[in-house]
């Protein structure tokens, strides 16, 4: 990550919990060649993108509006070179290669030493990609877990059922219809094997979704 001191390199944090803010903050405050810029939803986080333009931009995947994942899929629509890096205290390996498949470049647990962010976002704004070296990955427990058998859009409705969004709000929050989002719920019941709308919010909370 060289740069001159007229070319520091722009990170977008996007995260709602103030200590996880300060923390990024402290981390980068000795490091002239980094200049942090930070949100705290996915709606302000996609217009802070826009209009930055950041080099590499952290998302946390539990936002208050929406997922990390949909907006990623939102900024990556709108740039689809954008450099991202995920930022969370889930470490499910199905989430992680759901990231990866997704577009993001990196995927940092919250539970590493704070340097291993550092190191990511180094290594994203270079040009490769970072993932946490405590996570290990086992094809059969991805290949069982729920999560690799849903699209991005399927687990951004099952995160906002979930948290007890009915379905008239996940519509309104996703910015699609009402009818996609039925349907969408009905394929994930015959998906996971849900019996019913509360089996659906129980799944969610057991695959911390919610």
């Amino acid at each position: 990550m060289q740069k001159s001191d007229r070319s520091a390199t722009k990170v977008l944090i996007v995260d709602d919990h103030p200590v996880v803010l300060s923390g990024c903050r402290s981390l980068f405050a000795s490091d002239n060649t980094v200049k942090v810029e930070e949100a705290t939803d996915a709606k302000s986080g996609h217009r802070a993108y826009l209009a930055r333009k950041p080099d590499v931009t952290v998302i946390d995947i539990q936002l208050p509006d929406v997922s990390g994942f949909e907006l990623m899929r939102r900024i990556r629509k709108d740039d689809p070179d954008a450099r991202i890096i995920i930022f969370s205290m889930n470490d499910d390996p199905a989430l992680v290669i759901r990231a990866i498949e997704l577009g993001a470049q990196g995927y940092v647990s919250k539970g590493d030493d704070p340097r291993m962010l550092v190191k990511a976002v180094r290594k994203v704004a270079a040009g490769d990609n970072f993932i946490s070296p405590q996570l290990a990955f086992s094809g059969a427990s991805i290949k069982a877990n729920p999560a690799s058998q849903m699209t991005a859009r399927e687990l951004e409705i099952l995160r906002l059922l979930g948290r007890g969004d009915k379905i008239v709000e996940v519509a309104n929050a996703l910015e699609i219809s009402y009818k996609t989002v039925a349907n969408s719920t009905s394929l994930l019941k015959q998906k996971l094997g849900a019996k019913n709308h509360s089996d659906l919010i129980r799944i969610a909370v057991e695959m911390g979704l919610d």
